[in-house]
């Protein structure tokens, strides 16, 4: 059961005690401040002035200073979060690959912009930049977790999925949990979830699977100008690559006769 009693910035005891933890982790406790702030949305569902300034009094450190990593980085929100947190990459891949249209065709279904919970509470959204994800494009993020591969009719039903509380699981990871359970799990506070799903997709190992192919590998660590390859001086690499280009044509021109 959540302790309801509360100290200082609103918080209960049990996360103010949880807060001061996290920086004893630590070299330097000021270190501590990221996994603080994910710790004080956890509870609260957004970065609050209360949040800051426990935060402050727990580093010995201003709430202006606080308040200037709050508002630098875009995952610390200063209005509240929904349920869950839908992110569409709009960057240049996705956006030609068609996340402009599922953030378009969001907007219109839940009827808010960006950066807006619906009325329910249940799905703030918002157009965010590179996921990391464009051997997946478009891809979108739920509370952080990837949802690859997405059209808009399938954007569609996985929202409409999260507001009916059916279960939805990430395309590469774990069942979704709600926002303020992931955001315990950044401030460091594990759910022991981190092994379910795969870590990566097979159109992130295609070029390892190459490199396996052609007996590539990374230098050591004691390597001094190895590059791994079997290619070692400009010459060589040149000659590999006009072969591996040769042969690629030779394949494509094979299938364009077939």
């Amino acid at each position: 059961m959540t302790d309801v009693s509360t100290t200082q910035g609103g918080l209960s005891e049990s996360a103010y005690a949880e807060l001061r933890r996290i920086p004893t982790r630590y070299p330097e406790p000021r270190s501590g401040l990221l996994p603080m702030l994910h710790l004080v949305q956890s509870e609260q569902g957004r970065v609050t002035p209360e949040g800051i300034e426990a935060c402050a009094d727990i580093l010995g450190i201003t709430a202006a200073e606080v308040s200037g990593v709050a508002t630098f980085y875009t995952m610390y929100k200063r209005r509240p979060v929904g349920v869950y947190h839908v992110g569409v990459c709009t960057n240049t891949l996705c956006a030609v690959m068609g996340g402009d249209a599922i953030f378009e065709r969001l907007k219109e279904h839940l009827d808010v912009g960006n950066d807006e919970t619906t009325a329910d509470g249940a799905i703030t959204l918002e157009h965010v930049e590179c996921n990391a994800a464009c051997d997946y494009a478009p891809v979108m993020m739920v509370n952080w977790e990837f949802m690859d591969n997405m059209t808009p009719q399938s954007a569609t039903q996985l929202v409409d999925d999260l507001r009916d509380g059916r279960q939805v699981r990430s395309t590469r990871g774990p069942v979704i949990a709600t926002w303020r359970e992931v955001e315990r799990v950044l401030a460091g506070f594990p759910d022991d979830r981190v092994d379910e799903g795969p870590g990566a997709g097979p159109a992130s190992l295609v070029g390892l699977g190459i490199a396996r192919d052609r007996g590539w590998s990374a230098p050591s660590a004691d390597a001094s100008g190895d590059t791994g390859s079997t290619a070692d001086t400009p010459t060589e690499a040149a000659e590999q690559a006009d072969t591996s280009r040769a042969e690629t044509e030779t394949k494509q021109q094979e299938g364009h006769d077939g």
